[in-house]
């Protein structure tokens, strides 16, 4: 057979993330696309800013196309680095970051770099279910270590989990799927318990630290924690999900600094990225200060969380992102959402994110849709309750 058995492993057990997300391309198809409700997958549906696009118009026909570092442009680094130093209250400079093809393939650099065979990498359930195939495309294994109640990382789980051959700790906050935020007392508590082991690196995925409401605050990793990286994206907040253009930016304190991004730069060219996209580096770092509106994404949760209540289920209200996790009415939520789909309903199963008995709705929707979605979602709770 051509293709590997991993490979092979990993299409069957494949994100149910995009299971969820063809099924309604197959009910769109059938329905037609205004009575299909899909709250499957995370792609922004508010437009970039319009001076982004103006930008980017305007840099398409004046720049060159050509190579460059790999690392990316110096003036692009030095420009996110001095955005950077005030966002994470630390002193970075433009050989502390290096320009990745979106936030998930800044982590496959990291990852690349510091990971030999065996390694492990520990994650926090519930989490993005695609860490689990960027540890092992370098060799490594994923390890959990459960929350808490209220989705924040525990520390005796923490303790628990470390072993001789744990190399990092993923952390994501504002988080995918929950939308919690996590504290400056849980990011110390993490650094407290580091304290024992120098050699664990925190890598803290950011890609939606600007999208959080009701005045929360998305405390720096890279000033509580001083062995650690930051890896995000203008995905989510310039809505450029498609252009694949973030950055890594690397604590200026952590020991062996110039041997890591030295790493980090050269896996950039190994793993076939070479680069991050030209265009897009220009475009990120003149439209650094920008962002979509976020009141929007916060009318979607207000609206989504209205027709939760009348409905009966229960959820962790959420700071950010643009995710709602719900508790699901039923003991299996692959069951809830089988149901859902009867109403033309899509959501994602929690153990998508190694978390049963949830379901992540992603409410960057139109808001018709949302409202639209009420009398199907009352009729499934009906049925459940009777």
């Amino acid at each position: 057979m051509i293709v590997s058995e991993r490979m092979t492993r990993y299409m069957e057990t494949s994100s149910w993330i995009r299971r969820m997300f063809e099924e309604g391309a197959r009910l769109k198809a059938l329905y037609g696309a205004d009575n299909v409700f899909d709250f499957s997958l995370g792609n922004p549906d508010i437009p970039p800013p319009e001076d982004v696009l103006e930008t980017m118009s305007e840099l398409c026909l004046s720049m060159n196309h050509g190579y460059m570092p790999n690392a990316g442009y110096t003036d692009v680094r030095e420009t996110i680095a001095s955005h950077g130093s005030g966002t994470y209250e630390v002193d970075l400079g433009a050989d502390d970051i290096i320009m990745s093809c979106g936030a998930g393939g800044g982590l496959n650099v990291v990852l690349k770099a510091i990971l030999d065979p065996g390694d492990e990498i520990i994650a926090i359930p519930p989490y993005f279910v695609e860490y689990g195939f960027y540890v092992g495309n370098h060799g490594g294994t994923l390890v959990t270590a459960p929350c808490g109640e209220d989705f924040l990382p525990d520390e005796q789980s923490l303790r628990r989990a470390i072993t001789s051959r744990t190399k990092a700790i993923i952390i994501n906050s504002p988080n995918n799927p929950t939308g919690r935020v996590y504290p400056e007392k849980t990011l110390a508590m993490l650094r407290d318990v580091l304290k024992d082991h120098p050699g664990i690196l925190v890598i803290s995925d950011e890609p939606y630290r600007r999208l959080v409401y009701d005045g929360v605050e998305v405390p720096s990793v890279l000033k509580i924690i001083p062995n650690s990286v930051v890896v995000t994206s203008a995905s989510k907040e310039l809505s450029l999900a498609g252009q694949r253009i973030g950055y890594i930016a690397v604590n200026p304190g952590i020991p062996g600094k110039k041997e890591l991004c030295g790493a980090l730069v050269l896996a950039t060219r190994i793993l076939g990225f070479v680069n991050a996209p030209a265009l897009m580096q220009k475009v990120f770092a003149r439209c650094i200060d920008r962002c979509v509106d976020i009141a929007a994404y916060k009318r979607k949760r207000d609206l989504l969380m209205g027709i939760l209540d009348r409905a009966g289920l229960s959820y962790v209200p959420p700071e950010g992102t643009f995710y709602l996790f719900v508790k699901s009415p039923l003991p299996d939520d692959v069951a809830f959402c089988t149901a859902l789909v009867k109403e033309k309903i899509l959501a994602v199963p929690g153990r998508g994110f190694g978390y049963a008995g949830y379901v992540r709705f992603a409410y960057c929707i139109d808001e018709r849709s949302i409202q639209a979605c009420e009398p199907g979602l009352l009729r499934v709770m009906s049925e459940i309750s009777a």
